[in-house]
């Protein structure tokens, strides 16, 4: 009942926090919401600054999960386990810049709350993308630490751009091109005959830079 009541403060205080931003935001705004008495909400957090910290680690730590479940996604090919751990991170950003200009709080690098946050978050992501570029192979110029960092800067480019959903796949598509050692991957369609029925499953070679693109879009950015 602790964690579900947390759970219920936090995301008090990330209502406040679409409304008011960080600062302006108070304990009490956080326990209005709530319908409960200030003293109730310290019951689970220490302050505010305790609130919105808590949160902006819930709100990684959901991402980067997100961002494993990609990368340990054996049976995938490869490019589309890197392009599933930088879905994460671009979809993260997509998410708090769309709910309000004040959620974007939780992702500034350099504010004193969540600056360590941030860069443990885009570390581990780092961890992931070099590991698959090294099981993957990388051209003989980059190294997997380099393709890595390469993949975030690309996203983190994304981020400012009105239409990042629809430019991330042909985006990732280039760049993986240019990255991997190996071919891209292949697509597994299903063949339908003339009349509408199955005739079953066959692989595919994708062409360049086409990766099943509206199928993948959807599938790592499910809410747009």
């Amino acid at each position: 009942m602790g964690a579900d009541r947390l759970d219920e403060v936090l995301d008090a205080a990330y209502d406040c926090l679409t409304r008011y931003g960080v600062r302006r935001t108070t304990m009490d705004d956080i326990a209005s919401t709530m319908g409960v008495s200030r003293s109730a909400v310290y019951q689970y957090v220490r302050n505010k600054d305790d609130a919105f910290r808590r949160l902006a680690e819930r709100l990684h730590t959901q991402a980067l999960e997100r961002a494993r479940r990609a990368a340990d996604a054996e049976d995938t090919p490869v490019a589309e386990r890197v392009r599933g751990v930088l879905a994460a991170k671009l979809e993260l950003v997509l998410r708090l810049a769309g709910d309000s200009p004040h959620s974007a709080e939780l992702l500034d690098a350099k504010a004193r709350l969540f600056g360590d946050i941030c860069h443990t978050f885009t570390a581990d992501l780092r961890r992931l993308l070099t590991g698959l570029f090294t099981e993957a192979g990388t051209l003989a110029s980059v190294e997997p630490a380099e393709a890595a960092d390469i993949c975030i800067a690309l996203v983190a480019g994304l981020e400012s751009v009105s239409d990042a959903r629809q430019l991330f796949t042909p985006a990732t598509d280039a760049l993986l091109a240019g990255l991997l050692a190996g071919p891209m991957s292949e697509c597994t369609s299903r063949v339908t005959t003339p009349g509408g029925a199955p005739s079953g499953s066959a692989t595919l070679p994708a062409p360049p830079a086409t990766l099943c693109r509206p199928q993948a879009t959807a599938a790592l950015f499910p809410h747009p």
